[in-house]
């Protein structure tokens, strides 16, 4: 298995890729307006975030899409256009039959048609490209994927003007989005619910104008006494922020990342009128340092659960908190599974954002994504294609930011837990939801922590509670909170009216 392959999953590889075959059943229409090749590769030439992505290769990228073949060629990191001649050192090239394409350009976008999944689910064939090469210019081959979709898609909408002077102008994503609101009284409680009760055709306050100069939420550092996988106990400072009152709700952020996932809920009144939200950066995340006294440099970081674990548990009797609510995304949703089988007593829910009883995959494969030659820049951009069509662009970005800052083993070492250690597929049945709530969140285009893995947690966990996330990816808080934050407050409402009996 290559490292792209890695990118998959080892239950539903199938599944999933027999529903992008069904996807290109009604799609031939945009292959039929695929653009010249002159135009694509102008295109590429011409747009300034692709220029940032080949800075020092020597290669190009070839698509081949049946006997057509589209593509650009880079030399000392300028971008050249015309087709490069073959494959090669440098080169990348991702080819198929139109039928395999044509999900990629379909207007509206299907479920999980894109490059990098399709790429590992084998739908798009990718085995001519060198898989260095294809990690470091992996933001690159994204960005080129993109312009060819929305050329596809200008020329399909009947859009003014030449194909390649409409690109850009009719992006996959929302190009623009209110900034969040510092802190305030909102004009409206955020996620209040319409006249008709539907709280998804309500103004979520957290995307207005800002209210004051400052967020809400206040951060701190505490102290707490961990013991790591090598049985060594040592002193963690650990920072946190947190905002509101009432029921006390911690929150875990996702791999390789830090708690600024979070931050839209704190500006969200419905939800700190009513809960004490705690957000933290797990050890050697974000400002959560290494701890003093542990020779951490010397060693390969990765993430056990048994670690993992404690680190809510020793926030929450350092914080003096009453069997708080728990919610976690990607690697924190599979913790919030983790919690409610091992310590039902400290928590009177979990919310499992990305929920899965197992994900699995090719951690080794992922190794790569830790070479020295390749760019956080290049994690960055996988997480993107993590995130929904429907995903403000600028929310987005600020995804791919907070992994492009991360401390670079950070993702790799946290995947570990994701994919290799994390497995309640024999013990799901024994968590008791008399004891502990638990409630699974999974976004429609989460192709990593996929919908059917959170339906078969519901199943399996009874009197759990369960939601496909109509238009939302991997990180729902961040890359669409205005979309999240509805299904977020049901979870909540069902939470507080428990903790009133």
């Amino acid at each position: 298995m290559n490292d792209t392959q890695a990118l998959g999953d080892d239950g539903a590889s199938r599944d999933e890729r027999d529903r992008l075959d069904a996807a290109s059943g009604g799609t031939q229409h945009a292959l039929a307006e695929l653009p010249t090749p002159e135009a694509f590769a102008r295109v590429c030439a011409a747009d300034p975030e692709l220029a940032l992505s080949c800075r020092f290769w020597n290669g190009g990228i070839r698509f081949g899409i049946g006997e057509a073949w589209l593509g650009f060629a880079v030399t000392d990191g300028e971008i050249v256009p015309k087709l490069p001649a073959a494959a090669g050192a440098g080169i990348i090239t991702v080819t198929g039959s139109p039928e395999a394409w044509a999900p990629l350009l379909e207007v509206p976008q299907p479920r999980l048609a894109r490059l990098v999944p399709m790429m590992a689910l084998g739908v798009l064939d990718n085995s001519e490209t060198e898989q260095l090469t294809l990690w470091q210019y992996l933001p690159a081959l994204e960005r080129a994927a993109e312009l060819l979709r929305e050329l596809a898609g200008a020329a399909i909408s009947g859009a003014a003007g030449e194909a390649d002077e409409t690109a850009g102008a009719h992006s996959a994503r929302p190009s623009a989005v209110a900034p969040a609101a510092n802190g305030g009284d909102p004009p409206s409680g955020a996620g209040a619910k319409d006249a008709t009760g539907d709280r998804s055709a309500a103004h979520v306050s957290s995307l207005g104008a800002p209210q004051a100069r400052h967020d809400s939420p206040v951060g701190r550092f505490v102290h707490v006494d961990l013991v790591d996988p090598q049985g060594r106990s040592a002193d963690y400072r650990i920072y946190y922020e947190e905002a509101g009152s009432g029921i006390p709700l911690l929150a875990q952020h996702t791999a390789g990342a830090q708690s600024l996932q979070w931050r839209h809920l704190f500006e969200c009144t419905d939800i700190t009128d009513r809960f004490r939200l705690i957000a933290y950066d797990l050890p050697y995340h974000g400002k959560s340092l290494p701890p003093q006294g542990v020779p951490w440099w010397h060693e390969q970081y990765r993430l056990e659960g048994a670690f993992l674990r404690q680190v809510p548990l020793a926030l929450s009797a350092a914080l003096d908190l009453d069997r708080p609510a728990f919610v976690g995304c990607s690697v924190g949703g599979l913790l919030a599974l983790d919690l409610a089988l091992r310590h039902p007593e400290a928590f009177r829910a979990v919310i499992s954002v990305g929920g899965a009883l197992h994900v699995g995959g090719d951690w080794e494969g992922f190794a790569a994504a830790s070479h020295p030659a390749v760019s956080s820049n290049a994690k960055a951009r996988l997480m993107e294609s993590l995130c929904g069509p429907d995903a403000p662009t600028p929310f987005v970005k600020e995804v791919s930011h907070v992994y492009s800052a991360a401390w670079p083993p950070a993702f790799w070492g946290d995947l570990y837990y994701y994919m290799v250690e994390f497995d309640l597929r024999e013990r799901a049945g024994e968590i008791d939801t008399g004891q502990v709530g638990v409630h699974i969140l999974n976004g429609e285009h989460d192709w990593s922590g996929l919908a059917e893995y959170g339906q078969a947690a519901h199943e399996a966990i009874a009197g759990s509670t369960f939601a496909v996330m109509d238009g939302i990816g991997h990180f729902g808080m961040q890359e669409h909170p205005e979309a999240f934050i509805p299904h977020l407050l049901d979870v909540l409402d069902r939470i507080e009216a428990d903790s009133t009996r």
